[in-house]
């Protein structure tokens, strides 16, 4: 076959996993941009597309001309992104910028390829401008590259070829002279050198593709960078949509999906499992993806031992692990029983077989070992889990294992796949800049890769509770049988923490399948649960004359049998995972106080007191905590102060709306307002490690009342 070149347009794409890119170039809105902020557009387009590359995946790069500050001098400036910077969303502070001559000085410097991680030492000597973005370790691969333009991408289509067995012929075969081909060799300063070496040896090549890795391209403009860019991955996926499309995907479908719901409820059951086997060194979260990609090849009978081949470019690998842990279920018997009680072996299996590989490549000098879990989990029919120290970081190694499919599926077809050999392997996961890194990490905040379930999310407290347990890391799941205000109070959470951490789900409390289908919700997005703050609520407000019977079941309905009934299905998930947890009741001083007119609310909440001691004795052996946070007379943003209820209380103290507030006030030992940010931080005090040691507890937030006082 001919070399493609610039005529894959000739092609015809066969299948919807091999659409071409869309060139995203806009000359109208890049006209009047300098060359940096052409570098910034280009990045961010390139990055707008998960087939170009992964997040936080890929570098692109600008030779510019700048005035030196200090001598007034023209100089030329690499401008590249940073370290641990992502094409995609980055800004113009995500760049690096250094000075061209002290990078090219750097080659005097450099003592060999054993001495190469060295030379990271050096680039913040060359840094123009005293820019505080460090540089990465990809640096000198763009420095030297005599372009003014340089892209490396990461795009499927490039990895399956990559990746293949024979991928210098089959690169050859598809680009001819265009595109070049280097063996792998870990990115880093020697690899620098080998790309300017080929881009001297070959000056009339648009890029070239480095085996296992990914893909170099480089223009005169940044235009036709990224033109090239796009170019040369649409006629790879155009060749390979031409070579694959007639071939049945990993030797063809061995098992069959489970329906949607079947799969959730399957998800639900072994992600809490799983999560309380991971997290043993810190709290661990969960993502699930039952997308087609994935399915189409946990189905499949070439799965296991592709899998078990692990991942071949190096950020996909520094994501998913050595290799994934594939959960022994049979979609057509639906065994979930049986994979829960075999769990914990093929989890030990995996641990003692990574602290094998461990043994077998470590040096002198490599780190110690680190978690030996798997981070992906596939499961026949069903889909692929992930788990990690945060929910977005789950959901990006989910993502980088999708990447990691659409490699195989493409190389499998046209060759064989290849992963990284073991030892290249574990010299990058265990790279002592990698170490460094990760050393570098802030300290995490002190709900980090907690996940917490507050009902009633959508009012004054619940919202203020999401806030303060979302400021400290914690992932919320916000539930509510107002649908409009759980659909308000999410879209504000998201934009303040992002979406990754805030999850919804329309809860009946007093509904057990409600109630059931909700944690279930919780087990599938987060992995399981570690907080309850049960906070829905009601308030009626009659003289017991005028309380009707329906009136006094509302009240128990929501306030004592709700509470029972979400309690009851978190205890359920918190004893699978058997990690401890923390339930918090949001009760009321009336559980304590009673006041007038007010007879089914006051025993109700007594009733919420009182179960939340006796839990509190059911789950100390399992490290269960089951504490109290009463109110009193939150006004502001609280559902229940709405309607009736303020028109009735106000009756009841014989004052107005307006004055109500300022009655409470008044009445209160400190004279002072109680809001929803005071419930609040009651409700994160109990959640948090600092109140380990408390159960059975009740924290009045209620500005001092006597009648209240426990005894």
């Amino acid at each position: 076959m001919a070399p493609i070149g610039a005529n894959w347009e000739d092609l015809t794409v066969k299948t919807a996993g091999n659409q071409l890119l869309e060139n995203r170039w806009d000359n109208d809105a890049t006209a009047k941009m300098s060359e940096s902020e052409l570098l910034l557009y280009r990045s961010n387009i390139l990055g707008a597309d998960k087939r170009v590359t992964n997040y936080g995946g890929g570098n692109t790069s600008a030779k510019v001309m700048e005035t030196d500050p200090l001598t007034g001098d023209q100089t030329e400036v690499l401008w590249v992104k940073g370290s641990g910077g992502d094409i995609g969303s980055i800004k113009m502070d995500g760049f690096s910028t250094l000075y061209m001559d002290k990078l090219q000085a750097l080659k005097g410097l450099y003592r060999g390829v054993e001495f190469e991680d060295e030379m990271v030492g050096y680039l913040p000597h060359c840094t123009f401008n005293l820019n505080p973005r460090a540089a990465s370790i990809d640096t000198p691969l763009h420095a030297y590259v005599p372009r003014k333009h340089v892209d490396h991408v990461h795009a499927d289509a490039i990895i399956a070829i990559a990746a293949s067995k024979n991928s210098r012929e089959l690169t050859a075969q598809i680009f001819g002279d265009r595109i070049g081909w280097l063996p792998w060799k870990k990115p880093g300063y020697e690899l620098g050198l080998w790309l300017e070496k080929f881009c001297l040896e070959n000056p009339d090549a648009d890029g070239v593709v480095l085996e296992s890795h990914g893909l170099f391209t480089w223009g005169d403009t940044a235009r036709s960078c990224y033109d090239t860019t796009i170019d040369v991955i649409n006629a790879a996926t155009a060749w390979l949509g031409e070579k694959t499309g007639d071939v049945p995907a990993f030797g063809g479908a061995r098992h069959e999906s489970l329906a949607p719901e079947a799969r959730r409820a399957v998800a639900a059951r072994l992600m809490p499992a799983i999560r309380g086997f991971v997290s043993g060194n810190q709290h661990m979260v969960g993502h699930f993806d039952d997308s087609d990609a994935v399915l189409e090849f946990v189905n499949a009978r070439e799965m296991e031992p592709l899998a078990a081949l692990g991942t071949s470019c190096p950020d996909h690998f520094l994501r998913t692990k050595i290799r994934p842990l594939v959960v022994n279920f049979d979609p057509a018997a639906n065994n979930i029983d049986a994979v829960l009680e075999g769990l914990p072996a093929q989890i030990e299996a995996y641990r003692n077989d990574y602290a094998a590989y461990y043994e077998r490549c470590k040096k002198d000098n490599s780190p110690a070992l680190r978690d030996p879990n798997a981070v992906v989990y596939l499961v026949p029919g069903v889909g692929m889990i992930t788990f990690a120290k945060d929910k977005a970081t789950a959901r990006i190694s989910g993502e980088f294992y999708v990447n990691a499919i659409n490699v195989m599926r493409g190389a499998s077809a046209i060759s064989e796949y290849q992963g990284l050999p073991e030892q290249e392997a574990f010299d990058i996961e265990y790279w002592l800049l990698e170490e460094a890194k990760l050393q570098r990490m802030p300290k995490p905040k002190s709900l980090a890769g907690r996940v917490a379930l507050i009902t009633g999310g959508a009012g004054g407290i619940g919202s203020a509770t999401a806030q303060r347990h979302l400021s400290e890391g914690a992932c919320v799941m916000l539930a509510d049988i107002d649908e409009g205000n759980l659909a308000k109070t999410q879209d504000q959470l998201s934009s303040q923490f992002g979406k990754d951490v805030v999850r919804t789900v329309r809860m009946d409390v007093t509904d057990e399948q409600s109630v059931m289908a909700a944690l279930t919700e919780v087990a599938v997005e987060f992995g399981g649960v570690d907080i309850l703050v049960s906070n829905a609520g009601i308030a009626s407000s009659a003289s017991v004359e005028d309380t009707t019977l329906d009136l006094w079941n509302r009240n128990m309905d929501i306030l004592s049998t709700g509470y029972f009934l979400v309690s009851r299905e978190t205890f359920k998930v918190m004893r699978v995972q058997d990690m401890g947890g923390s339930i918090v009741f949001v009760a009321s001083k009336n559980g304590l106080a009673a006041s007038p007119n007010a007879s089914a609310y006051c025993t109700a909440k007594a009733s919420e007191i009182h179960l939340a001691r006796c839990l509190a004795l059911e789950g100390a052996e399992a490290g269960i905590r089951v504490n109290v946070v009463n109110p009193d007379a939150v006004l502001r943003g609280s559902k229940i102060w709405e309607g009736e209820w303020l028109e009735q209380r106000a009756g009841t103290y014989g004052t107005d709306k307006g004055g109500l507030e300022e009655m409470y006030r008044q009445r209160s030992m400190l004279k002072r307002s109680v809001l929803p940010e005071d419930i609040a931080e009651a409700c994160y005090f109990f959640a948090a490690d600092t109140s380990a040691k408390s159960t059975g507890n009740i924290i009045n937030v209620d500005a001092g009342n006597v009648q209240a006082f426990t005894r």
